[in-house]
Formats: C-alpha cells, structure tokens, sequence
C-alpha cells in the first residue's frame, strides 16, 4: 500500500507520516528531504525558496516513479509533502491506483484561530525548521483556504480538521 499526504503547511503531514510508520511499520519519504538532497547537491537549480508549482514540477516525477517501483516491489510506502499535485491520480495507470491511497490533510478556519499558537507550537515536533518566521495566522488561514477550495475544486479526498486534531487513518 502506497499512502500520499498533502497538505497546508503547518498541517502535521510529517506528524501523521511517522504516527503511520511507528503503527503500521511502513517507511516513509518526505518530499522535503528529497527537495532538499537535490538542491544541497546542486542536482537543480531550484532552491528551498522556490515558487511552489516550480516544485512540484520538478519533484513530482521523480516521487510518481519512486511510488511505481515500490508498486512493482509489493512494498509498501508513505508519501508526504505539499508538492503533491491535486490531480496526482492522472500519472498513474489504473494497476497502479488500487495501491495508493490519497489523503490532504487541511484546517478550518475557525480551528486556527482558535489553536494557531499551538499550531506553530507543533511545527518542529519531527523536524527542526531553520525558518518559521513566515508563519502567520494570516499565511495559514491563507494557505489552508487554498488547499480546502483546491482539493474540494479536484474532488479528492480531504481530512478537514475542524474541532480537535485527531486524524485517524486506517487501512
């Protein structure tokens, strides 16, 4: 099973990833490690201040074959990172999406600002940001208003954590 998550930032996309890992022993990629290794490498021009969609461009390719070949392994693997496009499902052919499972993970706006202190409070739980000073309330209202009308517009499937953050995903 191939489990994808996306999400706003700020969402627990990592959080969640290693919840899955520690229950149900599957490894799991950050695409933000991957982002990463390819620009300290100087593999790509791109930098971590990058437009988004340039991002996503770029990364998104090489995380659809790195998901096929696990496909094609019997391996299973958890995907997480906002540079999942909403239309993810258009890269892979019909054997290969009875093994991927798609979940954005996205914020009400009411849960945020009634948590936001905490939100950013959770931001370095897994990983350590060197760079969190452009979490605002208002980026991520903004952000997460983004994620809830694109996902919703791409009719796919969204968690919406709205009264407590309990996100629960089974197999």
């Amino acid at each position: 099973m191939i489990v994808l998550i996306t999400g706003a930032s700020h969402t627990g996309k990592t959080a969640l990833a290693q919840r899955m890992l520690e229950k149900y022993q599957y490894p799991y990629l950050s695409i933000d490690h991957l982002k990463m290794g390819l620009i300290r490498s100087q593999n790509t021009k791109l930098t971590p201040m990058s437009d988004e969609q340039a991002l996503t461009q770029y990364l998104w390719p090489i995380v659809c074959e790195m998901v096929k070949t696990a496909i094609e392994n019997g391996q299973n693997l958890i995907v997480e990172g906002c540079y999942i496009p909403f239309d993810w499902s258009n890269d892979f052919e019909k054997e290969y999406l009875d093994y991927i499972k798609y979940y954005c993970l996205v914020m009400s706006e009411d849960y945020i600002k009634k948590y936001f202190e905490s939100i950013k409070g959770y931001a370095n739980i897994i990983e350590r940001r060197l760079e969190d000073e452009s979490c605002t309330l208002e980026s991520v209202l903004e952000d997460n208003a983004r994620f809830l009308k694109r996902a919703q517009s791409h009719n796919v499937n969204y968690l919406l954590i709205d009264d407590k953050y309990e996100i629960n995903i089974d197999e």
